[in-house]
């Protein structure tokens, strides 16, 4: 199995684990060993899939306002957790090939293997409510139609992003890609740089 099989498989479990309790609060007993990679990808999904139920739940027009402000803190907050594990799985990444000599002639890619993998795991929550929606019975044929017709592009989707995950990490493997991570630098969070904080 390679890597992005693997994260396949512990993307698709930890979605449907969410799903057996559906509740925002809902503990994650992740099944890996802290400080693995296996670890670090179940609680990537965790965050992803908790944080698309606070997005479902901040778009009802009858929110209370205070709960509202609430959900979008969190929202916030989840966020910045979303992108410091996407950075700390890089770190994994840049440790692994850390000895691979580079070829004269390696090139970068667009984006590090974290990025697209943040982009396989957001994938695994989409096709898991696309295939409830195509398994509504309280739906029309029309919707159900549009609906598988959407599910099956995002399983394609899926199958082509996993594809160009391999092909990147078999390069950067082999010396003919090479890492180049930027931090994220996300300014809005930092009391230090967002102005509406550091001039209180």
């Amino acid at each position: 199995m390679n890597f992005a099989e693997t994260c396949n498989r512990i993307f698709w479990n930890t979605t449907q684990y969410y799903h057996r309790f559906d509740q925002i609060d809902a503990p994650l007993e992740n099944p890996y060993s802290e400080g693995s990679i296996e670890y670090y990808l179940c609680l990537k999904n965790w965050i992803d899939v908790v944080q698309w139920h606070l997005e479902d739940i901040i778009r009802n027009p009858e929110i209370d306002p205070e709960e509202a402000l609430a959900i979008k803190r969190r929202i916030d907050k989840s966020n910045q957790e979303r992108t410091d594990l996407v950075e700390m799985i890089d770190d994994y990444f840049l440790q692994k090939y850390a000895n691979v000599e580079v070829k004269a002639d390696a090139t970068i890619n667009t984006e590090s293997p974290a990025w697209a993998i943040d982009r396989l795991s957001i994938l695994a929550v989409k096709i898991y409510h696309m295939q409830q929606e195509v398994e509504r019975k309280d739906a029309s044929p029309e919707h159900v139609a549009k609906c598988r017709e959407k599910l099956r592009i995002l399983l394609e989707q899926r199958a082509d992003l996993s594809m160009a995950i391999t092909q990147l990490l078999d390069e950067i493997e082999s010396g003919k890609k090479y890492m180049k991570v930027y931090k994220q630098m996300k300014m809005y969070n930092d009391p230090a740089l967002n102005p509406v904080l550091y001039k209180k």
